[in-house]
């Protein structure tokens, strides 16, 4: 082979190699490019997950409500992956439902629409009645795309036709990307970004983002609900106390004065407000009447009802010397208004301030106690009688009667509610009657006050640290020994500890 066959073939081959050469110079420039151009994009992308977080920070921080840390959540989700649209939909109270709390503007619809809005949000113009509509349009857990979420695990991408129903596609959703919003495993809600048919912003590698918005954002709204209901708590307990403070005003700030008789009552709630009722209600010159009631129930609705009980007695008794005729009409009174769960027990005592003869009438209350000075023992009074608020009044005045008693020298009777018989160890053994009268027995002699606070110290002893499952009160009614001078009670032991 000569010099000049082998000439044109290396200038060939150089020619090859340079433009071989070239390719990849160029093809390494373009892919440094796009390294360079994908940096910036991570950068930003990383400076826009920054600001989002700091959007969360901050929301804390300044103690934002609720609705704004809702679109923080959203807007900040669809400026980091740049969706066009985005949707935060929440547990309610009843954790059955999710309930719509933010929306973009033209974000596509997640739900289905009624055929004629349907048609509005296709045609792509934002519509007032189809944004309405999707705010207003709660999500029963499990159904359609948004209900589904409640069942995942993490985020999901969707953009191939054959992934949504074919009515969301039909009202301009074109692709999605959706999560469960998850702290502590607890479902919170549903995030979802999306895009109007024609355009996708998102890809599979988004989903990572996406599910660090879910976690970070799951965080907020859980701290958010956190701080919140503390703050509720607060709110509610000041008002609790306000209600207690005035409810101590329903019941005696003192005993009356009655000649050749004692007499004191007490009242030991089991939580900030009572269902449990005494009172001394004047009836005329020569008679007292005294009443004692448990509203079935505690806290707020038992109090509601106690102070009703505490208005219809106050209007029936005066005038009226028999205690089963108030009562009935007190039951026809209240009977209309009581649900079909609630009821009162009751005890009315009319006493005669000079003759200590009274008559009882007993309402499906406990039993009421005397000590007999005499012979030195307890006695049980138990006539029948049913709760107030069970029955209209044809059951219930055929069972409510007057029960005579005589009260004599040195004779205590003592009215109680059911939280000091049915009071608890730790063993789970009941206080009971049989404890009552024995403790009565052995303090009656001391006078009404101090009768009431051993009882009131025995029943806390015997509970120990068990917690008070229920509303303690107590009245006692003693006549005093001729020898001994009549005084009046003017201290009230019903805020003993």
């Amino acid at each position: 082979m000569t010099l000049k066959t082998i000439e044109p073939m290396i200038i060939g081959f150089l020619t090859v190699t340079m433009i071989a050469l070239g390719v990849i110079v160029y093809g390494s420039r373009r892919r440094v490019g796009q390294l360079k151009r994908r940096s910036v994009e991570i950068h930003q992308e990383e400076r826009r997950v920054f600001d989002f977080l700091h959007g969360l920070g901050a929301a804390f921080s300044e103690g934002v409500p609720a609705g704004e840390l809702h679109r923080l959540i959203v807007e900040g989700a669809c400026h980091i992956l740049k969706a066009g649209g985005g949707a935060l939909y929440l547990v309610d109270r009843c954790g059955k439902n999710l309930l719509p709390t933010f929306l973009t503007k033209g974000c596509p619809p997640l739900v289905i629409l009624p055929e004629a809005l349907a048609l509005e949000a296709a045609s792509g113009v934002a519509s007032q009645a189809v944004e309405s509509f999707v705010r207003l349009q709660t999500v029963p857990m499990g159904i359609g795309l948004i209900g589904e979420v409640a069942d995942w695990k993490e985020a999901r991408f969707f953009r191939r036709h054959e992934d949504f129903d074919v009515r969301l596609l039909n009202q301009g959703l074109g692709s999605a990307i959706l999560g469960p919003l998850y702290y502590r495993q607890k479902f919170l809600g549903v995030l979802a970004l999306a895009e109007r048919t024609g355009t996708d912003s998102f890809g599979q590698t988004k989903i990572e983002v996406f599910q660090a918005i879910l976690e970070q954002s799951a965080f907020a709204l859980f701290n958010q609900a956190i701080h919140l209901a503390a703050g509720e708590k607060l709110a509610m307990d000041h008002d609790l106390q306000i209600a207690r403070e005035i409810q101590k005003i329903l019941l005696p700030s003192e005993a009356p004065n009655l000649q050749g008789f004692e007499i004191s009552g007490l009242n030991l709630p089991a939580k900030t407000l009572s269902g449990d009722y005494f009172d001394y209600l004047p009836v005329d010159e020569d008679h007292l009447g005294i009443v004692i009631a448990d509203v079935s129930g505690k806290g707020v609705p038992a109090s509601l009802i106690m102070a009703m009980c505490r208005s219809a007695l106050r209007s029936q008794a005066p005038g009226r010397l028999s205690p089963a005729a108030v009562l009935s009409d007190v039951n026809r009174q209240l009977y209309p208004d009581m649900k079909e769960d609630m009821f009162i027990s009751m005890a009315y005592v009319v006493l005669n301030r000079h003759t200590g003869e009274a008559l009882l009438a007993r309402a499906g209350h406990d039993a009421p106690l005397m000590y007999r000075s005499a012979q030195h023992q307890v006695e049980r009074f138990n006539p029948k009688g049913m709760a107030v608020g069970i029955d209209s009044g044809v059951v219930f005045d055929r069972f409510c009667t007057d029960y005579p008693l005589h009260i004599g020298e040195g004779d205590l009777l003592l009215l109680y509610t059911d939280g000091l018989t049915e009071a608890l160890n730790a063993e789970g053994s009941e206080y009971g009657v049989e404890r009552l009268s024995g403790e009565l027995l052995e303090s009656a002699g001391t006078g009404v006050e101090k009768t009431l606070q051993r009882l009131a110290s025995s029943v806390l002893d015997f509970a120990g640290k068990q917690p008070q499952h229920d509303d303690i009160t107590l009245i006692a009614l003693q006549k005093l020994a001729l020898q001994k001078i009549p005084h009046p009670t003017n201290t009230n032991p019903q805020n003993y500890p």
